[in-house]
């Protein structure tokens, strides 16, 4: 696949994302078009074979590039940089933050703890997914932040801070309210669950409308 552009080094990240996850009841080429230009999308799908994953991936590039989204791939950065990706997810691992940086990457990281906000300062990560702030489907009765302690990891941690875990644009809003005050400027966020359940009510508007056009038979 050709090379990607990333955003050139300094730049701001994208404000607004969607995590790729096998739950997702939506085809992810519809939850990529639900994005607003601008938006990233960081693919995960680890349970695919290698090749359907890479097929995948690629049909997320195009729509990626028709929509100016940033695409980053959840796994090393070699394989990031041969796919292609403007950037690479790096799950708790700050030690591979040097390859990525000497290969022109974008480097994202989770940020669950005091520790892994340490580890994502160390590793210069660019954008840090603080998490998780509200209750999740995915992780069902895991504890969650308080906005106190969510803004007192996105300082630690460094790099824009993007919140996840329950994310709604709604919820969104009120974090921006709160991290003025806090001393994080526009803190972007995250989604699994919100960008499917929106997908879900698109599709659920369309099936009236094609049973009404529908021709007898």
């Amino acid at each position: 696949m050709p090379r990607r552009h990333p955003p050139p080094r300094g730049a701001r990240l994208s404000g607004v994302w969607l995590f790729t996850d096998e739950r997702a009841a939506t085809p992810l080429a519809r939850l990529a078009a639900l994005l607003p230009p601008g938006s990233g999308i960081v693919v995960r799908h680890d349970g695919l074979a290698p090749g359907a994953r890479w097929r995948l991936f690629r049909r997320l590039a195009r729509i990626a590039r028709a929509r100016h989204l940033s695409l980053l791939l959840a796994g090393p950065p070699a394989q990031a940089r041969r796919w292609g990706a403007d950037g690479v997810h790096l799950r708790r691992q700050g030690g591979a933050a040097a390859q990525a940086r000497r290969l022109d990457l974008v480097r994202t990281m989770a940020v669950h703890d005091r520790a892994e906000a340490r580890t994502a300062r160390r590793a210069g990560a660019q954008a840090v997914f603080v998490s998780p702030l509200h209750p999740t489907r995915s992780h069902p009765g895991a504890p969650t932040l308080s906005t106190a302690e969510w803004l007192r990891l996105a300082r630690l941690a460094g790099g824009q801070a993007v919140a996840l875990g329950g994310m709604t644009p709604a919820r969104a809003r009120a974090l921006r309210l709160r991290a003025a005050d806090g001393g994080i400027a526009t803190p972007g966020w995250a989604a699994i669950d919100a960008w499917d359940d929106r997908g879900k009510t698109k599709a659920a508007k369309r099936r009236p409308r094609q049973k009404r056009n529908a021709v007898p038979t």
